[in-house]
């Protein structure tokens, strides 16, 4: 079924009730976008000893084991998907996409772990490696504890070819619940 207006200004309650119906019932499409976008991953190395596609997964597979809950697991395996569009604004693409998805302490770790990683490598670039205390005032406790955890114990040590990864299909299940249900509005 399908509306029939051609303007938001004409359109009735009943065309969006049909909307947000068909909305819902495709949200299955968005876990499997996700999922594609994932393995294209792996076409981007950009200099780096492995992929994206392995650093996401061992990122997400150190999370996982540092006991992290599914939306924290997810994002770390999300967290550079950005990449396949902007490598410099990837962090907010990144955010974005996972925001509707995941708790707000969760979409904050994405949006500054780049700040937050930057304390590993920034110098080597003339940057500031304190470029995360710029986010201090900005941050919870709460946001602050996780984006740093991120950082410093998963992101900047998933750069291994030879380190443990779990597989794509191991974080399947959670991609799925995680980006089944998105908070609309």
């Amino acid at each position: 079924m399908t509306t029939s207006f051609t303007r938001m200004d004409e359109s009735t309650a009943e065309q969006w009730n049909l909307i947000i119906t068909e909305t819902i019932a495709a949200q299955p499409r968005v876990a499997e976008g996700i999922l594609d976008m994932l393995r294209r991953l792996e076409s981007i190395q950009d200099g780096f000893s492995c992929n994206q596609l392995v650093h996401g997964l061992q990122t997400a597979t150190l999370a996982e084991q540092a006991g992290a809950d599914d939306e924290v697991v997810v994002a770390a395996l999300c967290h550079d998907i950005g990449k396949l569009i902007s490598v410099p604004n990837h962090p907010r693409i990144a955010a974005e996409i996972l925001r509707p998805y995941v708790r707000p302490e969760v979409f904050t770790m994405i949006l500054v772990h780049q700040d937050f990683q930057g304390k590993h490598y920034y110098e080597h670039l003339g940057a500031n490696p304190d470029a995360r205390e710029q986010h201090r005032d900005a941050l919870s406790d709460e946001e602050w504890a996780l984006a740093e955890q991120f950082a410093d114990e998963w992101d900047q040590r998933a750069f291994d070819p030879d380190g443990e990864t779990y597989p794509l299909e191991h974080f399947e299940p959670k991609v799925r619940a995680v980006f089944a249900n998105a908070k609309m509005l």
